[in-house]
């Protein structure tokens, strides 16, 4: 079973400085690629240069993280694909397990390690944590991560799980699925793309798995800060194109208008904090919803019907009205 680490990067001298010596030295059993997405900085320098084992492949240009790899991914030859961020530490042995259940479950299609977070290595991280889940409505959720609210590991996530989607922070797939599936949607840009891929791998019957005896550390919001509003216009138009893509039928419309809803209440939420600039970003998201439903709506397929995708009706009522914000309070 051969593996191929691919690091996408843009304009990330200093994070491949950082964070690939980690790969390098406790990634033995893979080939390791930098796909550099038409970077203006010196990075295929510092590469050539300083880390003369890795392979380097060259986009034309900047096409986000899902035609990014899209583009790498079809030059490769490996059976297991690893989306790895720039921004990410590993650790000793990390691939090990990983690997182990893809020998061991032929239906597990991916997986993704334990994802701490670097700043604080006794927390987990936002992008992902122990492995990801959707409300009834879309919106994300992980196990050690509600919302804002970062829980400690102690060990509470160390077991095999099933979840729902694997972090695009840390994505570990095969290559035979992942081109099966139709690979990362680029229209999505950056943002949710690995839940759409992961809840339409699950339409074609395979399942997504955490790794509890794998653990890597990842930085988080190295290209896009959390504040910023074109982070908030990926989220929220992207969480509406995953939607039209996936839900099945009847259910789709339905649920489709009543996220709309709530994404209103989101934007009220943010004149009334003041960040008028993340308003207009709601407002633009659902403009580009609006502009492409036609298209989006022409992938609805291989749908599961009456598939319950989402683990709780509402994540907002459990961690806002009746205040779980740990993910083992959820059941």
């Amino acid at each position: 079973m051969t593996i191929a680490v691919v690091v996408l990067n843009w304009n990330g001298r200093a994070l491949l400085e950082q964070f690939l010596p980690s790969v390098i030295r406790f990634s033995e059993e893979a080939n390791i690629y930098v796909a550099d997405n038409a970077s203006t900085d010196d990075s295929i320098e510092l590469l050539k240069e300083k880390f003369p084992g890795v392979k380097i492949i060259q986009n034309k240009e900047n096409g986000g993280f899902a035609k990014g790899y899209n583009e790498a991914l079809s030059k490769l030859n490996e059976d297991i694909f690893v989306l790895l961020n720039s921004d990410v530490e590993v650790t000793e042995n990390w691939l090990k397990p990983i690997i182990e259940i893809f020998k061991n479950q032929p239906k597990t299609a991916a997986v993704q390690p334990k994802i701490l977070d670097f700043k604080r290595k006794n927390y987990f991280e936002y992008a992902g944590a122990a492995g990801g889940y959707i409300d009834k409505y879309g919106y994300p959720f992980c196990r050690g991560r509600i919302f804002d609210s970062l829980e400690e590991d102690h060990g509470q996530y160390n077991d095999d799980a099933s979840i729902f989607w694997a972090s695009g922070a840390c994505l570990v797939i095969r290559k035979n699925v992942y081109w099966e599936v139709g690979a990362l949607d680029e229209d999505f840009f950056a943002h949710q793309e690995e839940i759409d891929l992961c809840w339409r791998i699950q339409n074609l019957g395979y399942q997504i798995k955490s790794c509890g005896n794998s653990a890597v550390y990842h930085v988080g919001g190295a290209t896009l800060d959390s504040m910023n509003p074109k982070k908030t216009f990926f989220n929220f138009r992207n969480s509406l194109y995953m939607l039209l893509k996936n839900i099945p039928t009847p259910n789709v419309y339905g649920i489709l208008f009543i996220r709309m809803v709530l994404d209103g209440v989101a934007g009220i939420k943010f004149i009334a904090e003041g960040k008028f600039s993340h308003f207009y970003a709601i407002l633009k998201a659902h403009a580009g919803f609006y502009s492409n439903f036609n298209k989006i709506r022409s992938k609805r397929k291989n749908l599961i019907k009456n598939k319950h995708y989402f683990l709780t009706k509402s994540i907002i009522w459990s961690y806002f009205c009746l205040r779980r914000k740990e993910f083992l309070k959820l059941k």
